[in-house]
């Protein structure tokens, strides 16, 4: 099977960086070290050839028992091209923490957050990082697979 090109122009660029790639039904994934995703990131929206102007998704995944646990996915979209790249990074439980992209994309704002209050992934230099779908006292990030189901939570009175 031929490399598609957008792989092949990241390879070029990130080749040591890159964990893995794959092309599986027309869809290109490249997997790279955390420490180089705003980097890559960067590149991707500031290529001439490429420009993934368009941060379409961030979501997080829980691999629990699997090392590293987590894994955070981001999806780009190249308008003038019409191409779609997923790209994700690895992040191990015990240091759960990743660059944001926030500088590059003011819409990964939330989508940052999210995947902090669910899953507990901090994001280094994000504006506001603070929890957005559930309550300030929550405790735990329920997405988690270890999270209890039946754990019960701090009871919420009227705010002053």
């Amino acid at each position: 099977m031929q490399e598609s090109p957008v792989i092949a122009r990241i390879k070029q660029h990130f080749g040591d960086d890159l964990i893995a790639t794959h092309r599986h039904l027309g869809e290109d994934t490249v997997i790279i070290r955390r420490e180089k995703i705003v980097e890559l990131a960067r590149f991707l929206k500031e290529d001439p050839e490429l420009q993934f102007n368009f941060l379409m998704d961030l979501a997080a995944v829980d691999y629990l028992p699997r090392r590293p646990r987590f894994e955070v996915v981001y999806h780009f979209f190249s308008l003038r091209n019409r191409l779609r790249l997923r790209v994700k990074v690895p992040v191990p439980e015990h240091d759960a923490v990743v660059d944001s992209l926030c500088p590059l994309w003011k819409g990964a704002d939330w989508y940052e957050r999210e995947a902090w209050d669910m899953f507990g992934i901090r994001f280094r230099n994000h504006p506001d990082l603070r929890r957005i779908l559930m309550y300030d006292e929550f405790e735990g990030h329920p997405l988690r697979k270890d999270y209890p189901y039946n754990k019960r939570q701090p009871i919420i009175g009227p705010r002053d």
